[in-house]
């Protein structure tokens, strides 16, 4: 077996960041999303929206086999990146053009503030500045079961046309601004499990289809990361005269 390479300064095994495993799906769905972004500059909107559809559907079946069946991520993870891809891509364009007028670079900004989020985790998951402790997940997991349960009872509630202010999208109050803060913290600090997923499965030689299921749940965080950073300057673009 080939030996691992490790962190010099942290002491911690490093190989397992540049495997394509963990990074096929991501740049998938980059590629998704630049697929029906260049359809919405190119005013095809309504094959667009079609698969904007398709990607929520295809994304929301194949991400609960895998949540189930973590061995099928092996031939799901890369499906599922570009399907979430196709999602994102097109669901930017509906916030682009809801904001185009008082926020134009919404979209971009919102993309260069999720990956300046994750690579500040990753540099303080990969340094030890922030570690996993059991305490640590626990809370996490706790706050995000919580953020999840809270936007069941906003889904419910919807189905019988009983809307929640703060939880709009347009909503700048203080209360809503000061939630969504909150769950971007959730989101980031949730990547601090992802990390230590790859690393740990690498480190205890865990098989390859192991590695594509901690792409995946990498990936569904950082889109969860991506929405919640969209919304909170959609809040700020509504609060524009």
């Amino acid at each position: 077996m080939q030996p691992k390479s490790r962190c010099a300064k942290c002491g911690h095994d490093d190989r397992s960041w540049f495997d394509p495993e963990v990074w096929v799906p991501v740049a998938d769905g980059f590629a998704g999303a630049a697929f029906t972004w260049k359809m919405y500059l190119d005013g095809k909107f309504p094959t667009m929206m079609t698969l904007m559809w398709v990607g929520l559907i295809g994304g929301l079946i194949s991400g609960l086999i895998m949540t189930f069946r973590p061995m099928t991520a092996k031939w799901l993870a890369p499906a599922y990146g570009v399907l979430e891809g196709l999602m994102i891509g097109a669901f930017s364009a509906v916030v682009n053009d809801m904001f185009k007028a008082k926020y134009p670079d919404i979209v971009l900004q919102a993309v260069l503030l999720t990956f300046a989020v994750a690579f500040s985790m990753f540099l303080l998951y990969n340094f030890r500045i922030i570690k996993p402790t059991q305490k640590f997940k626990s809370i996490i997991i706790a706050a995000s079961f919580a953020v999840f349960l809270l936007y069941a009872v906003y889904w419910i509630l919807s189905l019988f046309h009983v809307s929640i202010g703060f939880m709009s999208w347009t909503d700048a109050s203080p209360l809503g601004i000061g939630i969504n803060l909150v769950v971007i913290g959730i989101a980031a600090l949730s990547l601090i499990l992802d990390f230590e997923q790859i690393e740990v499965g690498e480190q205890m030689g865990a098989p390859k289809q192991m590695e594509w299921y901690g792409a995946f749940g990498l990936l569904v965080t950082l889109v969860w990361l991506y929405i919640q950073i969209l919304k909170l300057l959609s809040r700020i673009a509504s609060s524009r005269n």
